[in-house]
């Protein structure tokens, strides 16, 4: 099949979305949050995962790799697909995220981070931290998750109040 038969021509009438990754990287019993910078125009000053935009030569899996070594110099492994979230934000395009966990062995930061800064918080405690609006529906679940299962997959939209609704799928 050539690349014309991949039909990515096809825009008129549909719906696009940009993919992204957002990894949450464990070390013992602590994940690292980056709490993002307060001129950041998207969540300023609540915390989120580490990740952003997959590149269009590289896959998901190798976008967060890079995102989460740029981010915080780490080199993981056990990186694991915990869910994929279709986000409907109300503009013409939307967002296909793809969130993973990681396992560091090391704590060691790079000093820097563009992004924020980066913190290891007990996962204990992480709920109490001012997150990014979904974290608090979606943590739990990841980091509970059964070794076995699939990802989770969910749909993210907005109500005329601007209030988020996540709506996971629940598997049979």
């Amino acid at each position: 099949m050539g690349a014309k038969q991949q039909g990515a021509d096809a825009t008129q009438d549909r719906w696009l979305t940009m993919p992204r990754t957002l990894s949450f990287v464990i070390n013992g019993d602590d994940v690292l949050m980056l709490k993002r910078d307060a001129g950041k125009r998207v969540f300023p000053n609540q915390y989120n995962g580490l990740g952003g935009h997959v590149e269009r030569d590289e896959d998901v899996r190798s976008s967060a790799l890079r995102e989460i070594e740029e981010e915080s110099g780490l080199i993981v492994h056990s990186l694991r697909l915990c869910s994929i979230h279709n986000i409907d934000a109300g503009e013409a395009s939307g967002i296909l995220l793809f969130i993973f966990t990681a396992i560091s062995d090391s704590r060691e930061l790079k000093p820097d981070s563009p992004e924020g800064t980066l913190e290891w918080i007990s996962i204990d405690k992480v709920l109490d931290y001012d997150l990014v609006e979904d974290l608090p529906q979606l943590l739990p679940r990841i980091f509970n998750f059964p070794d076995r299962q699939g990802p989770l997959y969910a749909h993210v939209a907005y109500s005329e109040e601007d209030k988020i609704r996540l709506r996971f799928v629940e598997s049979a």
